[in-house]
C-alpha cells in the first residue's frame, strides 16, 4: 500500500486547476501545534502508515469474528442459535462502543490520542482471549464421546472478558481512524477533495487486505493447528498495527477537538425550548453568529443557514434583554446559526441514517447462517477439508477486485453520464448498494432450496448429515455481498464524512457504525422471533440445530424481503436529503 502516491487513480486527473498553497486552510496542525506544510505533512504521504494500521488490525479482528461461531459451538458446546446470538450480540457491542470513543475524540482527547489509548486495550483483550485458549486450566474441556462438558465459570470469564475488551477497545478506533484518514486531505483544496474521495476506496481495500488472510489462512490455522495459535496470530499483528500508527506521527495532521457535541446539541433544543415564544426572522441574516472569519467551534468551519427545522432556529435568536446588554456569551439561552446547523444536519442525516440497519443484519449473516449453511454441505474440495468459515473469503476478493474497478474505470464512466467528480454522490453510490443487498439475499435462499430439495431426494432428513453439493455453491451469494459492501459501505464512510459537521466528524462516523450494532442486534432479534413463532406447537422450526429438517431458505426470503422494503424507504428519503453548506476558514 505504500506506492498508493504514485499509482494516484484516474480520478485525480483533469482537475479544476488553483493557486497551489503552502499550508493547510481546513484548520489542522502538525505535531508541534502549527498550521501544516502541505509539502511536509498529510496528504499521500501519511496514509500508508494509517492504511497499515488498519490493515493489520481488521486482520486482528477479523481473525477473532470470522470464525467466532464455529469455537463457540465445537469448543464452548453451544448451540447454533445460542452462538450466532452470541456473535451478533458481540459485533453489535463493537459497533455501539465507538459512541464512546466518538465523544472522546470530539470533545476532548482528539482522534489521534483516542486511537492510541484505545489500542492498548484491544491489545490487551487480544492477549487474554488468546491466553483462554492456550492456557489448559483456562481452555474448555474436549467432548467425551457424545457427551460435551459446560465450560467453567472462570472459563466463560477469561474468554468473554478478552472478547469484549476487544469490543471496548475497538470502540475508540473505529469511529477515528478513517475520519483522521481523512483529515490529511486539506478539504478547502479542490486537488485533495478528490483525493480523500479515492482514500476511501483505499481504506476498505485495506480493511479486505486483512480480512482475507483472516478468512482464509487463520481460520485453516485455528481449525487445523489449534486454536491458541489462531488466535495469538491475530495479538502479533494488533501489535504491529500499534506499531504501524505511530510510526506515522511526525508525518500527520491533526485536528483538534471541538468541545463536547452533546452538549452543543443539548444547548440548542434547551436555548429553542426557552424562545419558544420569539419568532424566527424573515431574513436569516439577523440570526446570532459569531463576526470572525471562524465559527465559535474549535476546528469548525461555519455552516450556512438553512430553511428546514425553523423551530431550532429559535436558539439563534437575539432577544431585546441580549440586545440591550450585549451579553452573548451563555449559550443556553443563545446559540450560533453554525451550532443551530449541526442539529439540523444531524436530523437530515437520520432517514440515510437508518437504512444501514437492515443492511447490517444482512451482512450480519456472512459470519453466521452463511457460515451455518456451509457446514451443512460438502465442504471437501479433493482431498482438503475447507472450513466453512473461509467462504468469507470470496466476499473479500470481491471487494478488492471491485474497489479498484470503482475507482479507476467506474468513476471516469460515471462522471460522463452524472457530471459528479466521484462519478457518484455518497447517496447514490449507497443506493446501488441496498440493491445489490437484496440479491445477495436472494441468492442465499435460491442455493439453500437446492440444499433441502438434495436433502429430500438422498434422505438425509432425519441424520442431519451433510447434504453432498459442494459448498462452492456459496460463492456467488458471498460475492454479490462483497460488491455490495463496496457501494454501500464505503458511500457511507464519505457521507458521514462530508456531511457532518467539523467538530462531530467522529461522532458521526460512530453514528455510522452504529447501524452495524443495531444491524447485528435486529439479526439476533429476528433470530430469536423467528425460533420463537416456528417452534410453537413442537415444529422443528426454520433454523434449528438439523438444518436438514428446518427451512433457512424462509429465513434468506424474509431478510431479502425486507432489503427490498428498506432500499424503498432509502429512495424517498434520499430524494428529499439536503446537503450541507459549509463556508472556507
Amino acid at each position: 500500500m505504500g506506492s498508493i502516491e504514485e499509482e494516484s487513480p484516474l480520478i485525480e486527473e483533469g482537475l479544476i486547476s488553483q493557486e497551489p498553497k503552502l499550508y493547510a486552510q481546513d484548520g489542522s496542525v502538525d505535531l508541534h501545534g502549527n498550521p501544516p506544510l502541505k509539502e511536509k505533512t498529510g496528504n499521500w504521504k501519511a496514509c500508508p502508515f494509517i492504511l497499515g494500521n488498519e490493515c493489520c488490525e481488521r486482520l486482528a479482528y477479523y481473525g477473532i469474528a470470522g470464525n467466532l461461531i464455529t469455537y463457540l459451538t465445537t469448543k464452548l458446546h453451544q448451540g447454533n442459535v445460542s452462538a450466532a446470538r452470541n456473535v451478533t450480540t458481540w459485533q453489535g457491542t463493537c459497533y455501539l462502543t465507538p459512541l464512546i470513543g466518538a465523544v472522546l475524540a470530539d470533545a476532548y482527547w482528539g482522534r489521534y490520542w483516542t486511537i492510541a489509548c484505545f489500542s492498548g486495550i484491544y491489545f490487551i483483550g487480544m492477549s487474554a482471549l488468546t491466553l483462554s485458549a492456550s492456557v489448559p486450566a483456562l481452555k474448555p474441556a474436549e467432548c467425551i464421546g457424545g457427551f460435551c462438558p459446560s465450560a467453567t465459570p472462570a472459563q466463560y470469564a477469561m474468554f468473554f472478558g478478552g472478547l469484549y475488551l476487544i469490543a471496548l477497545g475497538t470502540g475508540g478506533i473505529k469511529p477515528c481512524v478513517s475520519s483522521f484518514g481523512a483529515d490529511q486531505f486539506d478539504d478547502t483544496d479542490s486537488r485533495e477533495r478528490v483525493k480523500k474521495a479515492s482514500f476511501f476506496n483505499w481504506f476498505y481495500f485495506s480493511i479486505n487486505i486483512g480480512a482475507l488472510v483472516s478468512s482464509s489462512l487463520l481460520v485453516w490455522i485455528q481449525e487445523n493447528r489449534g486454536w491458541g495459535l489462531g488466535f495469538g496470530i491475530p495479538t502479533v499483528f494488533m501489535g504491529l498495527a500499534i506499531a504501524s500508527f505511530f510510526f506515522g506521527t511526525p508525518l500527520y495532521r491533526f485536528q483538534k477537538p471541538g468541545g463536547s457535541p452533546i452538549t452543543r446539541i443539548s444547548q440548542v433544543v434547551v436555548a429553542s425550548f426557552r424562545k419558544s415564544t420569539l419568532k424566527v426572522p424573515e431574513d436569516a441574516t439577523l440570526l446570532y453568529e459569531t463576526q470572525d472569519k471562524n465559527s465559535a467551534i474549535a476546528g469548525s468551519r461555519k455552516i450556512e443557514h438553512t430553511d428546514d427545522c425553523q423551530y431550532l432556529d429559535k436558539a439563534a435568536v437575539i432577544s431585546e434583554e441580549e440586545s440591550k446588554t450585549g451579553d452573548f456569551s451563555n449559550s443556553w439561552r443563545l446559540c450560533t446559526v453554525t451550532q443551530v446547523e449541526e442539529l439540523k444536519i444531524l436530523i437530515r442525516m437520520f432517514p440515510i441514517w437508518a437504512s444501514g440497519i437492515i443492511f447490517s443484519a444482512v451482512y450480519a449473516q456472512m459470519s453466521t447462517m452463511f457460515v451455518q449453511q456451509g457446514r451443512a454441505m460438502d465442504c471437501k474440495i479433493g482431498s482438503f477439508q475447507l472450513p466453512p468459515a473461509a467462504l468469507g473469503t470470496f466476499d473479500t476478493a470481491s471487494v478488492i477486485i471491485w474497489v479498484p474497478l470503482y475507482d479507476r474505470f467506474i468513476v471516469p464512466l460515471a462522471r460522463r453520464f452524472t457530471g459528479v467528480d466521484k462519478g457518484f454522490t455518497e447517496i447514490q453510490r449507497m443506493g446501488v448498494g441496498l440493491f445489490v443487498s437484496v440479491l445477495c439475499m436472494a441468492a442465499a435462499a435460491i442455493v439453500e432450496i437446492i440444499r433441502l430439495h438434495m436433502a429430500n431426494e438422498l434422505g438425509l432428513v432425519e441424520s442431519g448429515a451433510p447434504v453432498p453439493i459442494s459448498v462452492l455453491w456459496q460463492i456467488p451469494q458471498y460475492f454479490i455481498l462483497g460488491a455490495a459492501e463496496v457501494f454501500y459501505f464505503i458511500g457511507q464512510l464519505e457521507f458521514f464524512y462530508d456531511q457532518s459537521p467539523d467538530a462531530m466528524r467522529s461522532l458521526c462516523s460512530a453514528l455510522a457504525l452504529l447501524t452495524n450494532a443495531l444491524g447485528n442486534y435486529l439479526s439476533s432479534l429476528i433470530l430469536t422471533l423467528v425460533t420463537y413463532f416456528t417452534t410453537r406447537n413442537g415444529e422443528e422450526g426454520w433454523i434449528s440445530d438439523n438444518l436438514n429438517t428446518g427451512h433457512l431458505d424462509y429465513y434468506f426470503w424474509l431478510l431479502a424481503g425486507l432489503s427490498l422494503v428498506n432500499m424503498g424507504v432509502y429512495f424517498f428519503s434520499a430524494a428529499r436529503y439536503k446537503q450541507k453548506k459549509a463556508s472556507s476558514l
